[in-house]
């Protein structure tokens, strides 16, 4: 999933995406086919590429600006890729499997790491180079491939529940914990004159990675997994059904909107800045967006973000991020280091913070008063975060993905009832990690 589109996101290659449970599903035996240790990067230094999802913050030239102004001999430009991680991910493998120079630091997704560690794409690299000793230890290790660093945080994520704070108001109801909660908050926002129009929920239901980050966020908010800790599919259980059936039931009594089966992150976001929806889950990158006063948003200052909700009290997130990995075929490879301390710096998270409301990986800057100030939703964030679900090291994520997303899209579509989409998801998945 993504992080910010250019977040995050959210997914494709090693991992269950959001708010899978268990960290070791379908590991490999070894750091890479011959056994053989990842060579450090070369001592060499120069113009290198920062290969990204496309930026719709626009934050990020600022920050490269920044080190080019410092650097004028070993200059990062900016590649922009698709706004989808599932493309995003394609590309990464493209060069990699061309072993093209033409990307030196990878943006990546952190559920891809155990893929391009396997498939030696990216080097291991030294701990003592990167700034990883104040983050946040669950971040760190989704950079990790047996005990071994191979990409660093540059930023984490957590889902959130953004919601109409002038209409729950004007309602008299608090923000819901469960999902019950919310359609009855629904109904009473919808009864008012100026709720009438609107849809009650939205959040990521295009057949891409985000569905298996919102499907496992329902299956986890049951209490179920999608894997158990030995790393075996559990979709079959009557947690992830009443998961899965809350989202079919949901698309079919309105509750979330109709439009939403095409929604990626994007498509939402600039619903519930147009004032179309009640309810939407997504990535904190929202609140800044949301909140601009230039006119691109309706809902500026009239929302709050609670955490998501779930079958009998709140819900769990996945854990979400972006990871800075070297390529192992890139030029100027000691440069791409000094780089990537640089971009995933403290200083550069808490700016771009500011800049684009994005996670850090940063524990303190959770509890930084003035940063809590201006951003009243760190503190949900933060325990987001804190009691998401880590992602299993699937080394075949994309056919993993691949059966989540065809399976929970006939379910939510209406093209397969929800026990039999979870029964071929369970057959499909361990066909997968038995490979």
């Amino acid at each position: 999933m993504r992080n910010p589109p250019a977040s995050r996101r959210l997914l494709a290659a090693g991992v269950v995406a959001l708010g899978l449970a268990a960290a070791g599903c379908g590991s490999p035996s070894a750091p890479a086919a011959d056994g053989a240790p990842t060579p450090t990067p070369a001592q060499d230094r120069g113009p290198i590429t920062l290969a990204s999802s496309k930026d719709t913050t626009g934050t990020v030239q600022a920050q490269l600006d920044r080190w080019n102004t410092d650097h004028p001999a070993e200059k990062v430009t900016l590649v922009e890729l698709p706004e989808s991680a599932d493309q995003q991910r394609q590309l990464f493998i493209q060069n990699a499997q061309t072993k093209s120079d033409a990307y030196t630091v990878l943006n990546m997704d952190v559920v891809w790491t155990a893929e391009f560690a396997a498939n030696r794409w990216i080097d291991e690299l030294p701990a003592d180079k990167v700034p990883t000793g104040k983050m946040i230890p669950a971040v760190v290790e989704t950079g990790t491939y047996f005990n071994k660093l191979y990409a660093v945080p540059y930023n984490t994520n957590g889902g959130l529940l953004f919601y109409r704070k002038d209409l729950l108001d004007a309602a008299h109801v608090q923000p819901p914990t469960t999902w019950a909660e919310m359609k009855d908050a629904c109904a009473k926002v919808k009864a008012l004159p100026q709720g009438k129009d609107l849809s009650c929920y939205a959040g990521q239901f295009d057949k891409y990675e985000g569905l298996t980050v919102n499907f496992a966020e329902a299956v986890d908010s049951a209490g179920g997994s999608i894997v158990d800790a030995e790393g075996k599919p559990t979709v079959d259980t009557d947690e992830a059904r009443k998961g899965l059936a809350f989202l079919a039931d949901s698309f079919k009594d309105g509750t979330i909107a109709k439009s939403a089966i095409s929604f990626k992150e994007e498509e939402g976001r600039r619903d519930f800045q147009a004032g179309k929806l009640i309810f939407h889950r997504q990535w904190p990158y929202q609140w800044d967006l949301a909140n601009k006063s230039d006119g691109s948003s309706k809902v500026a200052g009239k929302f709050g973000v609670a955490p998501l909700p779930g079958l009998t009290g709140p819900g769990k997130s996945s854990l979400g991020g972006l990871n800075l990995a070297v390529s192992a075929f890139a030029k100027h490879k000691a440069t791409a280091l000094d780089f990537i301390s640089f971009f995933a710096s403290e200083d550069n998270a808490r700016k771009n913070l500011e800049a684009s409301s994005a996670a850090p990986p940063y524990a303190d800057l959770y509890t930084d008063s003035e940063l809590v100030k201006k951003y009243p939703y760190l503190p949900v964030l933060r325990d987001s975060i804190n009691t998401a679900a880590p992602r299993p090291r699937v080394v075949a994520y994309g056919d993993f993905t691949a059966v989540i997303q065809e399976n929970a899209y006939a379910a939510i579509s209406g093209t397969k009832p929800v026990d039999q989409a979870l029964t071929d998801m369970q057959a499909g998945l361990l066909k997968v990690v038995s490979k």
